[in-house]
């Protein structure tokens, strides 16, 4: 059974999807427009759908900062 990775870090996600023996393949969202700042290194999940080989594919977003002085 694939574990429940929504929301989670990248990083966290890879973790539970490797040790439950689950292959994945990842695709980056990005923002259309830089209004809102993100940081590249920090990744979520956002969406994940199990494939009918019983892969999950993972959308990945960056985290968005909340003011310039986190930068």
């Amino acid at each position: 059974m694939t574990p429940d990775v929504l929301g989670r870090s990248a990083e966290e996600a890879y973790k539970l999807l490797s040790e439950a023996g689950v292959k994945y393949t990842t695709e980056l969202t990005r923002p259309t427009r830089r209004f809102f700042p993100v940081d590249e290194a920090k990744l979520y999940v956002v969406r994940a759908v199990t494939c009918p080989d019983s892969s999950c594919r993972l959308t990945l977003a960056a985290k968005q900062i909340k003011s310039r002085e986190e930068v």
